[in-house]
């Protein structure tokens, strides 16, 4: 399986991640040890949703659309 996972900070209000993963139990331990560069300065996360997808393209174009304008819009108001 193939997880699209969303992220929000438990100690900075309103900073949020999405990433796509395959083992989505390390992925968020690897977030929480300080192993992304890109979420280590707002430990620690939380998982808030994640979505499993079969197909490996489907999830990559699902992530793709989330960090789009529409994508911001949908998930604000279906996903947070």
């Amino acid at each position: 399986m193939h997880y699209v996972y969303m992220l929000q900070s438990k100690t900075i209000e309103g900073q949020r991640y999405v990433g796509i993963t395959s083992n989505l139990k390390r992925r968020l331990a690897e977030h929480n040890a300080g192993d992304s560069p890109h979420t280590s300065k707002y430990l620690p996360w939380k998982l808030v949703t994640y979505i499993a997808f079969s197909d490996s393209r489907k999830a990559q174009t699902f992530e793709r659309y989330l960090k789009s304008g529409s994508g911001h819009a949908f998930a604000r108001k279906r996903l947070w």
